[in-house]
């Protein structure tokens, strides 16, 4: 299935599109092959783009003053990611969103978001649901970084990216559980024997 086809399926699943709706939208998107490792935003840029991965695995993380990365999400295939944030206000990433594999991606501009928004009002209804759904993705993670073990929050973390624990080494999960990757490799070890 081509990129567009997965991602015109995509918006089917929500709101179906019609040939109209279809046509402006992919009028205005850009394709893009991605290698592991490189970034499609980095920390002090403005984010452009919204991006919905056809294709391989994001992370978006940021960097303490000591150098220590912090994984806040992960985007694969079928999910959207930017630093909203950064988009909307039009100022200065604090993030980064780096390819944990090699990904295929399609792009969306701001402004070219903002035309979807006022002339086809499914647009709008639909990103608003995108950005719910990560905000609260974003707000019990943090719930969980003080209020659930780090057993826990591995268990939330397989409910909430069943295809990625294999996928994905342990520095990067243990970084976005917010542990140590022994202590994620006890975890599992742990679960495993259970």
């Amino acid at each position: 299935m081509s990129a567009i086809k997965k991602l015109l399926a995509h918006f089917d699943r929500y709101l179906s599109l019609d040939d109209q709706e279809s046509q402006a939208l992919t009028s205005r998107l850009t394709e893009r092959k991605i290698k592991r490792k490189q970034y499609i935003l980095q920390e002090g840029d403005i984010c452009k783009y919204s991006t919905y991965v056809v294709e391989g695995c994001f992370k978006m993380y940021g960097v303490d003053p000591s150098g220590t990365e912090h994984n806040l999400l992960f985007a694969a295939e079928d999910e959207w990611i930017a630093d909203f944030d950064s988009l909307h206000k039009e100022h200065p990433s604090k993030l980064f969103i780096e390819a944990l594999e090699p990904s295929t991606i399609l792009q969306l501009s701001k402004g070219d978001l903002w035309y979807l928004y006022t002339n086809h009002p499914k647009f709008n209804r639909h990103f608003r649901v995108i950005i719910e759904d990560k905000y609260t993705e974003l707000q019990n993670r943090l719930l969980q970084t003080f209020s659930t073990t780090a057993h826990q929050r591995y268990e939330s973390f397989l409910e909430q990216y069943p295809n990625l624990s294999n996928r994905l080494p342990n520095t990067q999960i243990a970084s976005y559980l917010g542990i140590t990757p022994e202590f994620l490799s006890k975890i599992r070890s742990e679960r495993s024997g259970k």
